[in-house]
C-alpha cells in the first residue's frame, strides 16, 4: 500500500454504515489503514464494528438519527476521544419514501429531507467546526476529507422520488459550499452519485445477468473502493467535484453550461421581443431536451435492468 493512498492513522465517521453502501464504505475505509466511528440507527452497527476489528482497526459504534442536529457533535466527539483525531467524514445515511408528487404527504417529504439533507449538514457542520478550531490551533491547514452521498436522480428528476430528488440537490449545492467554506483550512469535499444493490434499492435494479464468480457488477464494495481512494492523500487536489460510480465506471461530472444567451435590442424585453427571440428557440424542442441531464444515463453498461425507473 503506498503512503499516499493509505488512510493508517487516520480516524474516520461513516453514517448510516450498519449495512449497505455504508457498510461497505466503512470497510473500505478499515481495509485502508484508518479507525472507524460506525453510526447507525440500531445494533447492526455493532456487528459493523466486529467486521472492522476482524481487519485490525479500531472502531465504535455510535447509534442515532443523523437529522437529530446534535448527533454530528457526538460522532465529532466520538472520533477525537476514542481516537485522537477526526480526518474524514462519511455522510451515507439516508431513507427512501417513493411516490409521486401528487401523492406525497408532509410526512414523506420532511422524513427524506431530513435524514438525507439536514443529515449531511448536521454531520458537516460539526467537523467543520472541529477542523476549523484545529486549523487555527495549528496555525494551518489540516488534514479533512468530506464525502457527500447525492444520486443521479438530482440529474433526471425521477418522476417517483420528488422528495429524494430534492434532497439530493441539496447536498449537491451544499458540497459545494463545503468545499468552498473549507478548503482553507485543508478541508477536500466531494460528492458521489453511487448506484449498489443494497437492500434500500433491492426493489431497483435486476439480478446481475453474469454469472455468480464475479463480484456483483452492482456490489457496493465497488463504491467503497474509490471513496476510501478520495478519503487518502492522493486525492488532496481534488475538491468540489461530483462524481457517478458504480461498476466498473467512475464519471467525473462537468458544471453546467449556459446553451443560449437571449439579448433585448436595446436592453429592456417586453414580452413581445421575448416571443419573438425565446418561442422559435424551443419550437419543435424534444421534451427530453431540458436541464435533465438524461446522458448520463448512456454511461450505464453494466446490463443490469433499472426495474423501478428510479437512480
Amino acid at each position: 500500500m503506498s503512503e499516499t493512498t493509505s488512510l493508517a492513522g487516520r480516524a474516520a465517521v461513516v453514517t448510516g454504515a450498519g449495512a449497505g453502501l455504508g457498510r461497505a464504505e466503512a470497510l473500505a475505509l478499515a481495509a485502508r489503514g484508518a479507525d472507524v466511528v460506525v453510526n447507525d440507527m440500531g445494533p447492526a452497527a455493532d456487528a459493523v464494528v466486529d467486521e472492522i476489528k476482524a481487519l485490525g482497526r479500531q472502531a465504535i459504534a455510535v447509534t442515532g438519527d443523523v437529522g437529530d442536529w446534535g448527533l454530528g457533535d457526538r460522532l465529532v466527539q466520538a472520533a477525537v476521544e476514542t481516537f485522537g483525531s477526526l480526518d474524514i467524514v462519511v455522510n451515507n445515511a439516508g431513507v427512501l419514501r417513493d411516490t409521486m408528487l401528487f401523492n406525497l404527504t408532509e410526512p414523506e417529504w420532511d422524513d427524506v429531507l431530513r435524514v438525507h439533507l439536514k443529515g449531511h449538514a448536521s454531520v458537516s457542520r460539526a467537523a467543520a467546526a472541529h477542523w476549523r478550531k484545529a486549523s487555527k490551533s495549528a496555525g494551518g491547514p489540516v488534514y479533512g476529507r468530506v464525502i457527500d452521498t447525492t444520486s443521479e436522480a438530482f440529474l433526471f428528476g425521477a418522476a417517483g422520488q420528488p422528495n429524494y430528488s430534492a434532497a439530493k440537490a441539496g447536498i449537491t449545492a451544499l458540497m459545494l459550499s463545503t468545499a468552498q467554506g473549507l478548503s482553507r483550512y485543508g478541508v477536500r469535499t466531494n460528492a458521489i452519485c453511487p448506484r449498489a444493490r443494497t437492500s434500500m434499492t433491492a426493489h431497483v435494479f435486476a439480478d446481475d445477468p453474469q454469472d455468480d464468480a464475479h463480484l456483483d457488477i452492482l456490489a457496493p464494495e465497488r463504491v467503497g473502493t474509490f471513496v476510501s481512494y478520495l478519503a487518502s492523500p492522493a486525492a488532496d487536489e481534488i475538491n468540489g467535484q461530483v462524481f457517478v460510480v458504480y461498476g466498473d465506471m467512475i464519471a467525473l461530472l462537468a458544471a453546467p453550461t449556459v446553451e443560449q444567451k437571449f439579448t433585448a435590442a436595446d436592453g429592456t424585453f417586453s414580452v413581445e421581443e421575448i416571443e419573438e427571440k425565446v418561442t422559435p428557440y424551443f419550437s419543435g424542442r424534444s421534451p427530453y431536451h431540458n436541464y435533465a441531464a438524461y446522458s448520463v444515463a448512456q454511461l450505464d453498461t453494466t446490463g443490469i435492468e433499472n426495474v423501478a425507473g428510479t437512480h
